[in-house]
């Protein structure tokens, strides 16, 4: 059965619906399959009938927004896909495992990417990265060379990412040392957008409050269910962002969603440019146990009201916990009407996105 029959076959058992963006990708990842199955075994046999094989074909880039399927079908690629050795794991999961890597290699080399990127190949012929993204300085400064020699010992990279490679490290410290690494993808990789205006995960959350209240066992335990709606985990993993040469810790990441409790993100001495951060880099932000803010809570609201303003402005979907319904969160509350009103709207049906399926 081919990659393209299992995907049909869960279009007759009506376990996926149709979907156009999806199947132009999957014609891509088919392709390659195909390839690595005609040219990709290392046996003896194999070599002895083959000795010429074809050039190594692109790796493949997948970019598109949340929830459009770019997961699921790299799942069915690299489940299906027939080749001695491939691995597959998320992109922070990979650059942890490289920077522990090239810190043994340091002992030993002066260069430790070449012996690192050696390491790697002999164990993965073809490696599948989820959720490509850089928010931090120390990978943007070793990915490009890595992944060159990576793709020069023969390795087949499939990624997928919720930007464009253009938009990868975006503002970051010394990123004119980063541009390299675009060119590299656009040479190296089939760059394809997953397009299609439906959020597949949106529809988890149909019916579901995501402005929970008040504070207690219970929220904690509706914000749960709606992380794992949207992240397919139980918990997330650390992650920072670089902001004008800074960090901004992030205690929870996955899937685009980004987990924090109200004093991380508003006690914390925090602006726009923080704010904005997230903005770019999530389509989801958590924020649990939000107090009433009373005068006593003047710069902690001051932050909250900037946060919120940056999040409906770039239209990234907010679940929260708090102590208040939005209308009683504030004191005086005239003074927070607009965002009041934004905090109401952002929990509506029409916010979450009017073409929602249930998956």
């Amino acid at each position: 059965m081919t990659l393209i029959d299992l995907y049909n076959a869960r279009l007759a058992s009506g376990e996926i619906k149709a979907d156009a963006g999806q199947a132009k990708v999957l014609g891509k990842l088919a392709a390659l399959a195909g390839y690595i199955e005609a040219n990709g075994s290392h046996s003896f046999f194999a070599r002895l009938l083959k000795p010429s094989p074809l050039a190594a074909p692109k790796g493949i880039y997948i970019h598109g927004e949340v929830g459009r399927g770019k997961t699921f079908l790299m799942g069915l690629f690299f489940d299906k896909v027939r080749i001695e050795t491939k691995r597959r794991l998320h992109f922070h999961a990979f650059m942890q495992d490289v920077h522990g890597r090239l810190h043994s290699a340091r002992r030993k080399a002066r260069d430790a990417i070449a012996p690192v990127a050696n390491a790697i190949s002999t164990e993965a012929k073809l490696l599948c990265l989820d959720e490509m993204q850089i928010g931090d300085i120390a990978d943007a400064m070793i990915v490009g060379r890595l992944f060159e020699a990576l793709l020069a010992k023969g390795t087949i990279v499939v990624t997928t990412s919720n930007m464009e490679p253009e938009d990868l490290y975006p503002d970051g410290l010394n990123r004119q040392l980063f541009l390299p690494f675009i060119g590299l993808i656009r040479e190296k990789f089939e760059v394809v957008e997953l397009e299609g205006e439906t959020d597949y995960r949106l529809g988890r959350v149909k019916g579901h409050e995501t402005f929970i209240t008040p504070l207690g066992a219970p929220a904690d335990e509706k914000v749960q269910e709606l992380w794992r709606r949207l992240t397919d985990t139980e918990k997330g993993k650390p992650t920072e962002l670089e902001i004008l040469g800074r960090k901004l810790k992030v205690p929870e990441a996955a899937r685009a969603c980004a987990r924090f409790t109200f004093a991380g993100l508003c006690e914390a001495p925090l602006g726009p440019a923080d704010y904005l951060a997230l903005s770019r880099q999530f389509r989801a932000v958590f924020v649990e146990h939000i107090p009433a803010m009373g005068p006593s809570l003047r710069n902690e609201a001051k932050r909250f009201v900037t946060l919120i303003d940056t999040l409906y402005d770039a239209q990234v979907r907010l679940v929260a916990s708090s102590a208040e319904v939005p209308e009683r969160l504030f004191s005086p509350r005239e003074r927070f009407a607009r965002t009041i009103s934004r905090l109401k709207e952002m929990q509506s049906a029409s916010w979450w996105g009017k073409k929602i399926v249930e998956t």
